[in-house]
């Protein structure tokens, strides 16, 4: 597992990879940024972290479940990676992979219009050992500052070469876009169709939800009891 958090206000974040017992990788981001020099912890020194400071774990066979392993399995016979929770169809050519993301992330703003992001994932099932995906790379699928917070999903690689978070940011800060105009430019431009989506915040609080996917999972709630929850396209 593999996760990163960012405080748009002071840019301090922090990020780790290639967890295999953290329950909240995510909580672990947060002890990097806030208890360390350093931004980014991996591997086996990732986790003698989060064991030092308290951090819940629990043994590996806790995320093996027979789910899992009919993914993996139809993984390994295809010869192919896939999204980590793709529904296990044998016999079937390889998928397309846009439409069942499984990345987690949140953006936020408060009333001061103080930002955060973060973004946690397993990454993707039959994946080779070693390989980090975009979820812990600051600036490809997480970013914040002080005019928005951003957090990517999709094809890894892809949100990677695009620089698809810090993107978001560098068009509002140097070309005046808006958070929506710049978020769909780089959606819809920067990364090849059927690879990304993105949640998106501004200071004034607003919201965008773009992708190029079939579908995306995808949610919005306000402090005034304003929710939006969606999957598919509005038209």
């Amino acid at each position: 597992m593999e996760a990163s958090i960012m405080d748009g206000n002071t840019k301090r974040c922090g990020a780790v990879s290639g967890l295999t017992t953290v329950v909240n990788p995510v909580s672990l981001t947060r002890l990097v940024m806030e208890k360390t020099p350093h931004i980014y912890l991996a591997f086996d020194a990732a986790e003698a972290f989060a064991r030092a400071h308290g951090v819940e774990t629990v043994d590996s066979s806790h995320f093996i479940t027979p789910e899992n392993i009919a993914r993996l399995k139809q993984a390994k016979e295809f010869n192919r990676v896939q999204l980590d929770y793709t529904v296990p169809t044998p016999k079937v050519p390889d998928i397309c992979g846009d439409s069942q993301i499984g990345t987690v992330g949140c953006v936020a703003v408060d009333g001061a219009g103080n930002l955060a992001s973060a973004t946690s994932t397993g990454g993707y099932v039959n994946k080779m050992v070693g390989r980090i995906g975009d979820t812990p790379v600051i600036g490809a699928g997480t970013y914040a500052n002080h005019l928005c917070a951003i957090s990517a999903t999709g094809k890894g690689e892809e949100i990677i070469r695009g620089t698809v978070a810090r993107d978001v940011a560098a068009l509002m800060e140097y070309k005046g876009l808006s958070l929506t105009k710049a978020a769909a430019y780089v959606v819809n431009q920067s990364v090849p169709r059927g690879s990304c989506g993105l949640v998106a915040v501004s200071a004034n609080g607003e919201v965008t939800m773009p992708f190029n996917t079939t579908g995306m999972f995808r949610a919005c709630a306000t402090e005034d009891g304003y929710s939006e929850i969606a999957i598919w396209p509005n038209n």
